[in-house]
């Protein structure tokens, strides 16, 4: 007989430990706050969240709103937070991340 057991993991406790990966990548100034995004006013007037997860059969996937410092090169901070939220979630996690856009919507002076 096999034992099969399901973890199941809140989608806001992978929001928050895909924020503290972003916050260890070098060049991310934060993630960006915005009063409301129209997508979600138009779906029940939510907040803006700046790491938003979708699951899917198991599957993560991840959209992230950064700001990053002038000087760092754009697409390398992306790519490199690509990279750690996924390491760092999938390790976490044991679930499967399939995707993790990241938008960079502003740039902060150091």
């Amino acid at each position: 007989m096999e034992n099969r057991s399901n973890l199941a993991i809140n989608s806001d406790v992978i929001e928050n430990m895909a924020t503290i990966a972003v916050k260890e990548v070098e060049g991310v100034a934060g993630l960006t706050e915005k009063g409301m995004d129209l997508k979600n006013v138009l779906n029940r007037g939510k907040l803006f969240k700046p790491v938003h997860v979708t699951e899917k059969n198991g599957a993560v996937s991840l959209d992230i709103h950064i700001k990053i410092y002038q000087s760092a090169n754009a697409k390398t901070v992306a790519e490199n937070v690509q990279k750690n939220v996924k390491e760092k979630l999938q390790s976490m996690t044991g679930n499967a991340i399939t995707r993790v856009d990241v938008t960079i919507d502003d740039l902060a002076v150091e």
